[in-house]
């Protein structure tokens, strides 16, 4: 493989090279589409935005999902909005201006082109979700409505109450529904990929085992789609789904695809904090609250008394004493990184004093309860159902989780991998968010990628394939790949140990946690490097996993994720480490500034790290892809 990384950045001014893309790019004929098939592998917005658009164009697509339906992905569970420059409230908002705060939000550590093309999309999202029925808040007089978001000083996050991945999920899967229906996509559900296949260079199409009869086969096609999203729980407790898993994309990395970035990890500021150490999950509340909460804590480390009973003189405000330009909507690492230095001196809240203030004493008194729970009604319902505590009448309790993921397989413009043939979209690709990002921005990626991006991309990948022929399923690489992928789950059978994948799940997430979380250091990474192969050769020696492969068998698929984890973790640590500079979520303690922010080094490390497999996860080969900013000029991020 080549060791140079083209991004196939079109030419032109900035603000020109999508259209002049979409202008250039090589057309299939609406009679010859039919002859080409694309598999996509995902169901949530980006997935099924993809399978639905490039099915209503013509494409035979086979979508996969392993969820009993395509709705239950976890873009269902985003709440808070999603970006669009629309600038409807007429407070100055613009497409650059998105370009910019998204840059800025990711710290300088993202394409150029690749953002400025989102912007430039998002006001075609909008129109594109209200023709398909998702209501949108609006306002009295009928216009739609919008909230401010974390990292900007506009409002432009449209909004479906506090379920708007929930409603944009629904929107995209009728479109893909009707494809079903009109036989234009084929659903597998309760399928899910275990390897990717690859033919003289070019991935050919995929290894997918039933979760009900543990059946393994291989489906061909001329393009693959990974929407399969992030690897957050690599770290166990995450606000993602329990199901969410790297496997798809580790099982590309493995076969070819570089990775890029993993150690750009979120964390989000605003989750309900951990109970006990038995906890496996953990629940996110939306950014938008911080729209009229504000954070706090108590000055007095050691002061015990009820909330609403600390006078505000006892108050600090953190967020806006540190931000006053961006108050309680500063960006999510600084403000996650803000409460765990808080917490960490002893000023945090609750039982065991591990979360933050979020209060909305001062909302509800300004517009009054019935407008506070208009907008965040349900939100308010989830979070007394999981803390019984009212937030009406006391302040919620809130603390960092890990929450996104901006790393990804490495794709170039169009979305294509360094696998030809194959694609990645949403969350599963690395291309848009740098170092951190915005908040409401993963629908808007999601959404742009599928709906608006890929259609051109991939038409301009198959033109050239045009009554060529591809491999079928009985090519011995597709034989090959499902043996492996039988030898593979056998072995997690046979070696008949004593700890279950959730025990090793739980300690692989502590050590990654720990050293490779909000805050890194060259000793903790390396420790973490030291202590992350001997758990992983205990796994192998070790796992228990109970039943049989030909039924379903729950334990087995988590020993198959927990087994990519273990992998995709070294790799997380060993990118942490060899970034030597701190910027967005990347926080190494050694590279900071006098008041304790990122300090980045942009003479040594302004590239994006992409990584080829080798096998060995401990040692994988490093490639550079330079990140040059001819709009957006570097400067030092500051939300004060």
């Amino acid at each position: 493989m080549s060791t140079v990384l083209n991004a196939k950045v079109p030419a032109g001014e900035l603000r020109d090279k999508w259209d002049n893309y979409k202008a250039d790019a090589k057309l299939v004929n609406p009679n010859n589409k039919r002859k080409f098939k694309v598999i996509v592998v995902g169901t949530g917005l980006a997935g099924a935005s993809a399978a639905a658009t490039l099915a209503e164009l013509g494409y035979q697509v086979d979508a996969f999902t392993f969820h009993d339906s395509a709705r239950r992905a976890h873009s269902i569970a985003a709440q808070g909005g999603i970006n669009a420059a629309k600038n409807y409230q007429g407070d100055g908002d613009s497409i650059n201006r998105l370009f910019v705060d998204t840059i800025k939000g990711g710290d300088f550590r993202s394409r150029e082109s690749n953002v400025h093309r989102l912007a430039q999309v998002s006001v075609d999202i909008i129109d594109q979700m209200v023709a398909q029925g998702v209501p949108f808040a609006r306002e009295y007089g009928g216009m739609l409505d919008n909230r401010s978001f974390g990292g900007a000083q506009v409002s432009r996050t449209f909004y479906a109450r506090g379920q708007t991945g929930q409603q944009l999920l629904l929107g995209a899967y009728q479109q893909l529904s009707r494809q079903i229906g009109l036989g234009g996509v084929r659903l597998f559900n309760r399928t899910e990929l275990v390897d990717v296949v690859v033919v003289d260079g070019r991935c050919s199409g995929i290894v997918v085992r039933d979760l009900l009869t543990g059946e393994i086969t291989s489906h061909a096609a001329h393009a693959v789609v990974m929407a399969t999203g992030g690897y957050g729980n690599a770290y166990f407790l995450s606000t993602n789904a329990m199901n969410s898993n790297v496997t798809a994309s580790w099982r590309a990395h493995r076969r070819g695809a570089m990775f890029a970035n993993p150690c750009f990890t979120q964390i989000h500021p605003t989750c309900i904090p951990q109970s006990d150490e038995s906890q496996s999950k953990l629940t996110l509340m939306s950014e938008s609250l911080r729209n009229d909460g504000r954070v706090w804590v108590p000055k007095n480390a050691d002061d015990s008394r009820p909330a609403e009973q600390i006078p505000e003189s006892e108050r600090d405000y953190y967020l806006e004493r540190l931000y006053p330009s961006y108050g309680n909507l500063a960006a999510r690492d600084v403000s996650s990184r803000a409460a765990k230095r808080l917490v960490d001196k002893g000023h945090g809240v609750g039982p065991l004093k591990n979360g933050v203030n979020l209060d909305f004493s001062a909302a509800i008194a300004r517009l009054g309860r019935d407008v506070v729970e208009e907008r965040y009604g349900n939100l308010f319902q989830m979070y007394e159902r999981i803390a019984g505590e009212d937030p009406y009448s006391t302040p919620m309790r809130i603390y960092p989780a890990t929450h996104y993921t901006m790393g990804g397989l490495w794709v170039d413009y169009e979305l294509a991998t360094t696998i030809p043939g194959l694609y990645a979209a949403g969350e599963a690709n690395f291309s848009d968010h740098g170092a951190n990002r915005l908040g409401a921005s993963a629908l808007m990626q999601g959404l742009s990628d599928g709906y608006f991006v890929l259609p051109y991309t991939i038409s301009n990948g198959l033109a050239p394939l045009l009554n060529k022929p591809v491999p079928t399923t009985d090519h011995p690489a597709f034989v090959q790949a499902e043996t492996e992928a039988r030898e593979r789950f056998n072995s997690y059978l046979n070696v008949k140990g004593t700890r279950s994948p959730d025990w090793f799940h739980r300690e692989l997430g502590k050590i990654i946690w720990d050293y490779c979380g909000m805050e890194r250091t060259q000793q903790g990474l390396e420790k973490a490097l030291s202590e992350l192969p001997a758990l992983y050769s205990e796994f192998k020696k070790d796992l228990r996993v109970t039943g049989s492969g030909e039924n379903v068998n729950q334990t087995l698929e988590k020993a198959g994720r927990v087994d990519d984890f273990f992998q995709l973790g070294m790799l997380m640590c060993r990118d942490a480490l060899d970034r030597e500079e701190s910027c967005g979520a990347h926080f190494r303690s050694e590279y900071q500034t006098d008041d304790g922010e990122a300090l980045r080094n942009d003479q040594d490390f302004c590239h994006v790290s992409a990584y080829n497999s080798t096998g060995d996860p401990m040692s994988p080969d490093l490639v550079k892809e330079p990140l040059v900013f001819e709009t957006a000029q570097l400067a030092t991020r500051s939300y004060k």
